[in-house]
């Protein structure tokens, strides 16, 4: 994997953990917020899905029934933990 590809996963799972964040403070009584914040964490969520099968197709990563794919962004190994 190169780097622009660690880089651009990475920023997404970030924006993922910051959007999660988020949700625990931001409440429906903001109807213009949550719907941005449900909004972003569904596009946000389905962009990290695609990269990771976007990159799983182009390197043939392994798969595991219940199993998922997970990267160290210092080193850019990817590997499968078992579910």
């Amino acid at each position: 994997m190169t780097a622009e590809e660690r880089d651009e996963i990475q920023a997404l799972f970030e924006r993922r953990n910051g959007l999660s964040e988020l949700a625990k403070i931001v409440t429906a009584h903001d109807d213009e917020l949550y719907e941005k914040l449900v909004r972003d964490m569904g596009e946000t969520g389905t962009r990290f899905q695609q990269w990771w099968d976007r990159m799983g197709r182009q390197y043939h990563w392994e798969s595991a029934e219940g199993g998922n794919w997970e990267i160290n962004f210092d080193t850019c190994e990817v590997f499968l933990v078992a579910g």
